[in-house]
Order: C-alpha cells, then structure tokens, then sequence
C-alpha cells in the first residue's frame, strides 16, 4: 500500500511517500480501508517527537481515518499512528459507525476536534448558559466547532480571536458575537473590552505563550480556563495556586486520550450528540482543504505557517 513514513524526527521535510506492506489487524482490531485520514496539529508535533506522547521510528503518521471496514460498514476510526495510509488498523474499541448523511470531512472533524470542543464546554469549563466565552484559533479546526457549540449551548458572549481579517470573518460568520486580533499588545484589555468592560467567564486557548498569560489575567472571578495545545510552542508563565486562588479562577487541561479512561462511552455519547446537532443544521465543519499524499508537506507546513482554517484531510489514494 502507498503510504507515508517518517524515518527521522523533524519538520514537514521528513514525511516521505513510501510502499509499505498492508498492516494485518490483531485481536480487537479492525482493517480499515482509507476514504480519507484527518490532518491535525498534533500530526506535527507527532513527526517531530514533541508531542505528550513519545513516537518510535519509523512512523506512518495519522491518528484518525474514515472508510470501509471489511463487513462493509462506513466508519471513522481513531489510532495512535498509521493514519496516512490507503490501509489502517484501529481498535474496535475506538471505531465508530457513521450515519449515512455524514460525510467523509464532517465525520473526521467531529471525531477529533468537534470531540474536543464538546469536552473543553461540557466537562473542562462546564459552560453554563449566558456566560461569555473566548475561543482563541476560532478559525482553526477545534475553534471553528467550539464558536458554534458555545453558541448553539447558550454563551452570552462569544469572543474570538483569529490571527488575520479573514480568519476573524470566518468566525463572525459562524456565529461569533466578536473577532479580536491576538497579536493586540494588551490582549487582556482587548478581551475585556470585547465583553463590554467585564471581564471573561471561559476560555479556550490552544496558543501558549502571551496568549495563555493574557488570557488568565482577563478571567472574572470563578472564571475557567481550559489548555489543550501549545501551537507557538512557547510556554506560558508557571501559574501559582496563591494566584488562581486570591482571583478565584480555574485553569484546566485537556488531552483527547484521557476520554477513554472515563466511566461510561463518552466519545459515543458526544458522537452521537455531534452528529445529531449536524443532521438539525445547527453545526457544520468548515472544509479546510484536501491533500494527496505527494502532498502532505505542504498540509503540514499550511498547519504550522497558521495559512489554514477548518478541516484538512488527506486522500490517500491521490
């Protein structure tokens, strides 16, 4: 099978179209014939080993498909590695049938990052109705879907922040109440400001760096804070408990693996919601764009240069 392989850690000039023997499934595994694997930021931490995850080489990277399993059935599957394949393997235990009126693009947005925004409102910051909420990256995959679910839950007030005038159209678009740039020097005044002089109930923030440290400044008393990406790949500021304490405020992470140690079939209950706030039109997933595996390069680079929005995906079998 025609796949892609990386031999060495580092940027996007290390993936390599390859010929790989086809995988063979084991106990609890299913074969999976590939329609399309989803592209995510985390794939580029993942090609350079700095994810929270260490990788072992050689790698076929990729952590989501949707396709064909051999019964026939359509489903959209998660797996650690070997997404970026015209064949994967995943457990069953983490494959998912899809309904007929999903398609390939909405289906792997909602299994990774439409997931996420439902976990980041629902369980990290436990939204309730009329507070208001900062997504930052809104024009991004996990931002783009948590607009809408804020939204479609109740937020008073949606704030977003996109890097460029067009990113922050996108997000007014999909119901943001407000775009702000996140390069403004005094962000936290700038958030503050975009919620009519109060300052913020939620946040979720993806950046790392200022952007953390802003954000936390800019929280109201009781307000929370949800983490769970670091695309600058700087550091925000140690946070003291004195501090959170002396402002009342929350700050939590959140990394999609820690779902399954849950009690219960989160992800089938999120699924299954997900996809039924598509069905009623009250959630899309913005198409961010197709690759073939000659083109995985550029999809990485896109990701990392922020040139992106929404959903990309990878077509195999171009």
């Amino acid at each position: 099978m025609r796949a892609i392989q990386i031999s060495e850690f580092g940027g996007p000039e290390v993936l390599t179209p390859v010929e790989l023997p086809d995988p063979v499934p084991g106990d609890g595994q299913v074969l999976i014939e590939v329609d399309r694997a989803g592209i995510n930021y985390a794939d580029t931490h993942q090609t350079e080993d700095s994810y929270l995850s260490k990788q072992v080489l050689p790698l076929v990277p990729g952590g989501e498909v949707v396709g064909r399993a051999p019964d026939g059935r359509r489903v959209v599957a998660l797996l650690g590695t070997g997404g970026y394949a015209e064949k994967a393997v995943a457990p069953t235990a983490t494959t998912w049938d899809v309904p007929d009126d999903i398609d390939d693009v909405t289906a792997l947005g909602m299994v990774v990052q439409g997931v996420s925004a439902w976990l980041l409102l629902r369980r990290s910051t436990h939204l309730a109705p009329g507070e208001s909420v900062v997504v930052h990256a809104a024009a991004g995959g996990v931002g783009t879907l948590a607009v809408q679910l804020a939204k479609a839950w109740g937020a008073g007030r949606v704030i977003a922040t996109a890097s460029s005038p067009e990113k922050r159209a996108l997000a007014l678009d999909l119901g943001a109440d407000i775009a702000v740039d996140p390069k403004e020097p005094d962000l936290k005044t700038a958030l503050i400001e975009a919620n009519h002089g109060r300052r913020v109930d939620v946040v979720l923030e993806m950046t790392g760096g200022r952007v953390t440290d802003q954000s936390l400044t800019a929280l109201a008393p009781f307000g929370r804070l949800a983490f769970y990406g670091m695309a600058s790949r700087e550091l925000p500021k140690p946070v003291q408990p004195a501090t959170l304490m002396s402002h009342s405020t929350t700050v939590a992470g959140m990394w999609l693996a820690h779902v399954f140690q849950l009690p219960g079939d989160v992800m089938g209950t999120a699924l299954d919601e997900l996809f039924g706030l598509v069905a009623a039109g009250r959630l899309k997933v913005v198409a961010g764009g197709e690759y073939g595996l000659s083109e995985v390069q550029r999809a990485h680079e896109d990701l990392r240069s922020r040139r992106s929005t929404g959903k990309l995906v990878l077509d195999p079998s171009r």
